[in-house]
């Protein structure tokens, strides 16, 4: 959009803004330099009402409602002219990438800083050792990324790999370097001296963000690498050992099943009134769907574009069905003066998002891992005609160490063996450990066995059975199978190499997809991990 657009109609402003939240899943919007929501948590609802943009955004610590009047587009960073209410002056908003606000000068200082704390370090702890290569520079090639201090220590023929990443990181680059190490491994013993063994790899966190990477680490072939764990305190240069192999119970809990029929026949009467404003000819592609016991979702190819939830009115007892619609984060209530906008955000969404729909259109390109689960779940015992699609959970919430977890897809093999599904419709270097992330947690509770009270036969039952997960199926006590599908050309290169350091208890199996997966759904190779070697 052109810059300064004051004179751009209230529907172009409204589309400029839903595009760049399309196309920036993590974006944040700012004020003055300061972060105001985070939209990877926040939701939003823009539309135009009595000739106004007008642009609303909620989240668990504030809520802000502006008329846009204006857009500028700048590197990086969409700029939003607004007017607070009764404010004779307009506000500048920025909506920009990530929630990191330093400056790039900011950010490479710190990581220079880092790297020469490091080095001090490891020399002072590893006597005996020479710290060899320590860089941080980028590497596409081999994916290396300036957030990660990677390098050598040597002893004689020996050596091991060491990666670490600073305090001023962002948690998901803290969480992601064990990914990195292992490729850096990988790189070292492919590349190295071939006089010099590379026996293991330290990987050097800060204090206090090590409890992901602990879990992790303790699932990889320890027959293949010596790993070891270190946390950094980078005020007293203390490095500190950590005993992955012990820690501590893993808390994970899951929210009991329920009745998705009970909960679309609660919600009835919101469904019917959205379906109501759905084009005739479109009603047969919307799938209703339900996301607990008291709200039902509309999706379109695994879109939700509208929800009902079903509960008490405002300071009564009486019950009723609240109705919004939007798609992604963007969220409007349903009333009588919203009603002409919902039909025609439905009559936009049921023309461009379809299998040969244009990947310019932001409502094509919305949330593409939730299209392909809902091919693969409609498709799914002629895709993989080992699993069972009448016992499919999508979406599952699971809980661990405090964190909420979404599991892709959840189901049974022909045996009663559990198999997590994680999906990605786009190249993820961290696709493998966020998968072990799930299948640990899907192990525990599969684990996590006690007998009940009238179980037939006195067998104990797993969290799941005992959640109402399964219903009617004997659920294995064997470790969960772990599948990884992807379309083909957006398997990241770097995936396989880090699957072949998984533990051999991981039965892990990496499935390449038909690349116009939204067309055609096909399996087109598999990969699995009795075939792994490193």
């Amino acid at each position: 959009m052109a810059a300064g657009a004051e004179a751009a109609s209230p529907e172009h402003l409204a589309q400029a803004i839903e595009t760049y939240l399309t196309d920036h899943p993590e974006a944040a919007l700012l004020e003055d330099g300061r972060v105001l929501f985070d939209m990877r948590s926040a939701r939003y609802a823009v539309s135009e009402q009595h000739g106004r943009c007008l642009l609303q955004l909620w989240s668990e610590e504030r809520n802000l409602i502006r008329t846009v009047v204006g857009v500028q587009e700048r590197t990086q960073c969409l700029r939003l002219a607004t007017r607070r209410m009764g404010a004779a002056k307009p506000q500048t908003l920025e909506l920009v990438p990530t929630s990191d606000r330093r400056t790039p000068t900011a950010r490479d200082a710190a990581r220079r800083n880092y790297q020469r704390l490091l080095e001090r370090v490891l020399t002072r702890h590893f006597i005996g050792c020479k710290v060899d290569g320590l860089r941080s520079a980028m590497d596409l090639e081999h994916s290396f990324g300036p957030a990660y201090v990677r390098g050598r220590l040597l002893r004689g023929t020996a050596a091991d790999a060491v990666i670490g990443v600073g305090e001023a990181e962002s948690a998901s680059m803290v969480d992601g370097v064990l990914t990195l190490g292992i490729l850096w491994l990988d790189h070292c013993r492919q590349h190295g001296d071939v006089r010099r063994h590379f026996g293991g790899l330290k990987v050097i966190v800060p204090t206090g963000a090590g409890r992901t990477t602990a879990e992790r680490m303790a699932w990889l072939n320890h027959a293949a690498a010596d790993f070891q764990l270190y946390t950094l305190d980078e005020r007293s240069e203390e490095l500190v050992a950590v005993d992955f192999r012990d820690t501590g119970n893993l808390d994970s809990r899951l929210v009991h099943a329920f009745s998705a029929a009970a909960a679309i026949e609660r919600n009835q009467a919101g469904i019917d009134r959205l379906l109501s404003l759905v084009p005739p000819s479109a009603k047969d592609r919307v799938e209703v769907r339900a996301s607990s016991a008291t709200e039902v979702g509309l999706l379109l190819h695994g879109l939700e574009f509208a929800r009902v939830r079903h509960g008490f009115a405002a300071n009564t007892f009486a019950r009723e069905d609240v109705i919004n619609f939007g798609a992604g984060a963007n969220e409007t209530p349903l009333t009588a003066e919203t009603e002409p906008l919902c039909r025609d955000l439905f009559s936009r969404l049921f023309l461009s998002r379809h299998g040969d729909g244009a990947h310019t259109d932001p409502l094509f390109r919305l949330q593409p891992e939730r299209w392909l689960e809902a091919r693969l779940r409609a498709e799914i015992t002629e895709l993989l005609p080992g699993l069972r699609g009448d016992l499919l959970y999508s979406q599952v919430p699971a809980l661990s160490t405090g964190d909420r977890g979404l599991l892709d897809l959840l189901t049974l093999d022909r045996n009663g063996r559990l198999t997590v599904i994680e999906l990605k419709a786009d190249e993820d270097l961290h696709l493998p450990l966020q998968a072990l992330d799930y299948w640990i947690r899907v192990r525990a509770l599969n684990d996590d066995r006690q007998p009940v009270a009238g179980n037939e036969g006195g067998r104990p039952l797993s969290a799941f059975e005992r959640q109402g997960y399964f219903s009617g199926a004997e659920v294995s006590p064997l470790a969960p199978r772990l599948l990884l599908a992807a379309p083909a050309l957006r398997i990241h290169p770097a995936n396989e190499p880090v699957l072949r350091y998984f533990s051999p208890q991981v039965e892990w199996e990496l499935i390449a997809l038909t690349e116009h997966w939204r067309r055609e759904l096909k399996v087109v190779f598999r990969k699995r991990s009795g075939n792994a070697h490193i």
